[in-house]
């Protein structure tokens, strides 16, 4: 643990959190490996045993470790979502096929306007009123991805509030009479997750995420919603279905 750590205001447990995660990413913990134990670890970063307990719990709570009573605590095997990116991509089909429970959450919504980018994409005219959906998506309680996402405000009024009570870009369309739509446009990039990112994801600061700036259009064509999402790249694994 570093004094810049030590005066960052995070607490302990994260911390002690942090480092393991930082361990197991770079392999000094590895796939299937006891951690060390809870003595050791509270005194390589120089806190109680409690804070250790929690800081193992939360991991294991997100299926990064688990505790063998008698035994000690294990690095789970890796297990990334196989994430299929097709003409038809449902965040909570592919997740519940996986076998986990999808869920999501809201964390902001507002009122923004088309820049010239956007007007773009949801073939508008620039500065035409928007709704900005700030969401962040679950498997069972691991963050995957935070998504930030256009609509037509005149289209789709109140759509901030719908989803805060569907938790679905789905079901909010479909509150809106679309039944079906396609995924029309994808563009991947990476990066490193921003602050404010690292904290929705649940990521350590300077971890990467896949960045997937896509446009969504009904059965006619007509753009529905343009989005940018930001996925924890060591939790999937896209896979690019032709056809």
């Amino acid at each position: 643990m570093t004094l810049q750590d030590l005066a960052s205001g995070v607490a302990l447990w994260r911390q002690v959190a942090d480092g393991i995660e930082r361990g197991i990413a770079n392999g000094t913990y590895g796939s299937g490996k006891r951690l060390p134990g809870e003595t050791e670890i509270a005194e390589t970063y120089r806190v109680n045993r409690h804070t250790v307990r929690r800081a193992l719990a939360t991991l294991a709570d997100r299926g990064l470790v688990r505790a063998e009573r008698g035994s000690g605590t294990y690095v789970e095997a890796a297990r990334r979502i196989a994430y299929p990116l097709r003409s038809r991509t449902r965040f909570s089909e592919i997740v519940g096929a996986g076998g986990h429970e999808p869920r999501g959450r809201l964390i902001d919504a507002s009122n923004d306007v088309a820049t010239r980018e956007l007007a773009r994409e949801l073939g508008l005219k620039s500065g035409t009123p928007l709704v900005r959906i700030e969401s962040v998506r679950l498997a069972d309680r691991t963050p995957i991805c935070v998504s930030t996402t256009w609509l037509s405000e005149e289209r789709f009024p109140d759509a901030g509030h719908v989803f805060a009570t569907t938790r679905s870009m789905t079901k909010l369309l479909a509150h809106y009479g679309i039944r079906d739509y396609r995924r029309a446009t994808t563009r991947i990039t990476a990066t490193i997750a921003d602050a404010t990112d690292a904290t929705h994801l649940d990521l350590p600061l300077g971890r990467p995420v896949l960045v997937v700036d896509s446009t969504d259009v009904d059965v006619s064509g007509k753009p529905l919603v343009t989005k940018r999402s930001r996925f924890a790249a060591e939790r999937v694994e896209f896979l690019v279905e032709n056809g």
